[in-house]
C-alpha cells in the first residue's frame, strides 16, 4: 500500500506525542524541534541518518522506525490514509530487543567477513582505475594515438565514479544495497572483457566510461554497509580498514601492474582487473546478505501481512515516501545548491579535489621522473608507491587514536561537541601533503638517489586519510540531514577534478621541469591548509548563516528550513 500522509501522528510505547502538521517542501531537512515532543532522527547517530532514507522519506517520517528495538517489533503510528482518507492506526514494524535479523545483532566473526569483503570490493574498484597507468605507453603505441588519448581512459574512468553515484544511492534507498551490488558488479566485469581484447581505442574508452559508472556502486554503497554491520560505538576499526581501501588500491595499482605490463604486456592490465572483480563479484554477491534495515523490515511488514491478512503491518517506505519529483530534485539539485551556495561544501570539495587530483597526477608523475628521468622500466618504477601504501596503512593504524581523542572532546562539551571538532585532526596533517610534495619535487633530480623521490611519497599517504576522513566527518556533522548530498556534492567535483589532472601533468612537468611542477602541486596544497584552519574559527558563524547547515543551537532555537 502506498499513502502520502499530510497529518501524522506517533505514538509508541516509550514516548507519546500529539499529531502534528507535516511540512511538504524539496529541503530533505527534518525540522529540529525539542526531542520531548519529537522522537526519532534527533538521537539517531550521524552515521546512521546519512545511510537511512531521509531523502526519500517524508518530513513526517520516523526514521527511529530502523534503527529502535522494541519488545514487540512494532511502533503505533497514526497517519491519514490514502484510501479511506481518514486517520488510522498503523504497525510500524521495527526490530525486536536482540533481534537475530538485525544485522548489527549477527555475530562479530560473521560481521568481520562481510566487513573485510567489501573492503576488498573497494580496494579492488580502487585498483582497477589506477593498474592501466602503468603502461599508457604501450596502449598509445598499439592504437597509434597520443599518450593524452590513450590517458581518457584513466579520466572517463573516474568521472564515473562522480556521476555513479547520483543513480545508485537513491536506487539503494528503494531496492537494498545487495541487488545493487550484484547488478553493478556484473555490468561492471563483464565489460572488463571487451575493453582487454579491444581492437581500437575507442571501444577501449567506452568500456572504460561504462566500468567506471558500475563500479562506482560498491564505493558510494560500502560505507553504508558498514554502518548496517556495525553499532556505533563499534565502528571505528571497521571504519578505518575501509577508509584505507580507496588509497592503498591506487598504490598497489601501479606497483602490479608495472611488472605485469612488462612481462605480458598491457592487456594484462585488463585481465587481471577481470580476475580480480569476479572473484570480489562471486564474494559479495553469494556471501553477504541484504544488510539495509529499510529493505529487511519491509521484507519483515509484508510476510506479516501476507500471515495475517492485515494491512496495518507497514513501514515509513509505504506510508511516507516523497513524490517522485521532489525524490529526484533532493538526489539532483540539493547537491548542485549546496555546492555553490554552501562555503563550507565548496571549500571541503574543493580541498578534497586537490588531494584527489593530485593522487592520479603522481601515476603520471612518477613514471616521468623515474622511467623518462632514471631510465627506469615499469616494474621498478611500481615499486616507488610502497611508501604511499605503507603512509595510508600507518595512518589507518592511528585511526582509533583520532577516534578516542574525538570521545574526550565530546566529553568535554558533554555529549554535543561542535562540529568544528571533527577539524582537528585535519588541521595537524594537512601539513604532511606539502611537505611530502616538495621532498618529491627537490629530490627528483636524476643523478640524485632514487630514494628522495620515493620517501615523499610516505608523508603524502600518511596525511591522506586523516584529511579524508576529518572532510566526511565535518560535512556530516555540519549538514545532518543534508550530510549525503553534501557528500554527493563532494564526490562528484573530486571525481570530475581528479579525472582531468592526468590529461596536463605530462605538459605541466615536461614545460615547468620536474622540480617546479611537483613544487607547484606543494604550493597549492600548502595554500589549502588555510580552509581547516578558518572552519575552525568561523565555521560556526557561517553556519549560523546558512539556509542548510545544522548548528548545535538548533534545538533551542527551533530553527527550520524554509
Amino acid at each position: 500500500m502506498s499513502a502520502h500522509s499530510t497529518r501524522t501522528a506517533s505514538i509508541d510505547d516509550r514516548d507519546p506525542v500529539e499529531e502534528k502538521d507535516e511540512e511538504k517542501d524539496l529541503d530533505g531537512f527534518v525540522p529540529i524541534i525539542p526531542t520531548s515532543t519529537r522522537p526519532g532522527p534527533t538521537d539517531i547517530d550521524g552515521a546512521d541518518l546519512l545511510n537511512l532514507p531521509s531523502r526519500t522519506l517524508s518530513n513526517g517520517a520516523r526514521l527511529d522506525e530502523y534503527t529502535e528495538e522494541t519488545v514487540s517489533g512494532q511502533i503505533l503510528k497514526r497517519a491519514k490514509s490514502n484510501k479511506s482518507g481518514k486517520i488510522e492506526d498503523y504497525e510500524l514494524v521495527t526490530w525486536k530487543i536482540d533481534d537475530p535479523e538485525n544485522p548489527k545483532n549477527w555475530s562479530k566473526p560473521y560481521k568481520w567477513w562481510c566487513t573485510m569483503v567489501v573492503a576488498i570490493t573497494c580496494f579492488v574498484v580502487a585498483f582497477n582505475s589506477a593498474v592501466i597507468t602503468a603502461d599508457i605507453a604501450g596502449v598509445s603505441e598499439t592504437f597509434h594515438v597520443s599518450d593524452e588519448v590513450s590517458l581518457l581512459t584513466v579520466t572517463v574512468f573516474v568521472i564515473g565514479f562522480g556521476v555513479g553515484p547520483l543513480v545508485f544511492a537513491p536506487l539503494s534507498e528503494v531496492f537494498g544495497r545487495r541487488p545493487v551490488y550484484a547488478i553493478t558488479l556484473l555490468i561492471a566485469v563483464v565489460f572488463v572483457i571487451p575493453g582487454a581484447v579491444a581492437k581500437n581505442i575507442g571501444t577501449l574508452i567506452v568500456t572504460r566510461a561504462i566500468d567506471g559508472i558500475a563500479f562506482s556502486a560498491p564505493m558510494t554503497l560500502v560505507g553504508g554497509t558498514l554502518a548496517d554491520l556495525w553499532k556505533n560505538e563499534e565502528r571505528g576499526v571497521p571504519m578505518a580498514c575501509f577508509s584505507a581501501a580507496p588509497f592503498i588500491g591506487p598504490a598497489i595499482g601501479p606497483l602490479v601492474g608495472g611488472f605485469l605490463s612488462d612481462a605480458a604486456g598491457w592487456r594484462w592490465l585488463y585481465w587481471i582487473q577481470l580476475i580480480l572483480s569476479g572473484i570480489v563479484y562471486i564474494f559479495i554477491t553469494f556471501t553477504v546478505p541484504e544488510t539495509y534495515a529499510p529493505t529487511l523490515l519491509a521484507r519483515r511488514a509484508k510476510k506479516l501481512r501476507k500471515e495475517t491478512g492485515d494491512s496495518k503491518y507497514v513501514t515509513e517506505q509505504d506510508l511516507d515516501m516523497r513524490p517522485l519529483p521532489q525524490r529526484i530534485s533532493l538526489f539532483l539539485i540539493r547537491p548542485v545548491q549546496l555546492l555553490f551556495l554552501e562555503p563550507i561544501v565548496m571549500c571541503i570539495s574543493l580541498y578534497m579535489s586537490v588531494l584527489y587530483g593530485l593522487l592520479y597526477m603522481f601515476f603520471v608523475a612518477y613514471p616521468i621522473v623515474y622511467q623518462q628521468g632514471k631510465g627506469w622500466n615499469a616494474g621498478d618504477t611500481g615499486l616507488m608507491f610502497i611508501p604511499i601504501a605503507v603512509g595510508v596503512l600507518l595512518s589507518a593504524a592511528c585511526a582509533p587514536l583520532v577516534n578516542m581523542h574525538y570521545l574526550k572532546v565530546c566529553q568535554k562539551h558533554g555529549g554535543k561537541p561542535p562540529a568544528e571538532a571533527r577539524l582537528i585532526p585535519m588541521m595537524a596533517s594537512c601539513w604532511f601533503i606539502p611537505v611530502g610534495l616538495f621532498i618529491f619535487a627537490w629530490t627528483s633530480y636524476p643523478k640524485l638517489s632514487y630514494w628522495g623521490p620515493m620517501m615523499g611519497g610516505f608523508p603524502v599517504g600518511f596525511g591522506f586519510i586523516f584529511l579524508y576522513n576529518s572532510a566526511n566527518n565535518y560535512l556530516v556533522d555540519s549538514y545532518q540531514h543534508q550530510a549525503a548530498s553534501a557528500l554527493a556534492a563532494k564526490t562528484c567535483i573530486r571525481s570530475f577534478w581528479g579525472a582531468s589532472t592526468v590529461l596536463f601533468t605530462t605538459q605541466m612537468y615536461n614545460t615547468l621541469g620536474f622540480q617546479w611542477a611537483s613544487s607547484l602541486l606543494a604550493f597549492i596544497g600548502l595554500a589549502c591548509c588555510a580552509i581547516p584552519y578558518v572552519f575552525y574559527f568561523k565555521g560556526a558563524a557561517i553556519r549560523r548563516h546558512s539556509k542548510f547547515a545544522y548548528s548545535g543551537d538548533d534545538e533551542e532555537t527551533g530553527k527550520t528550513e524554509v
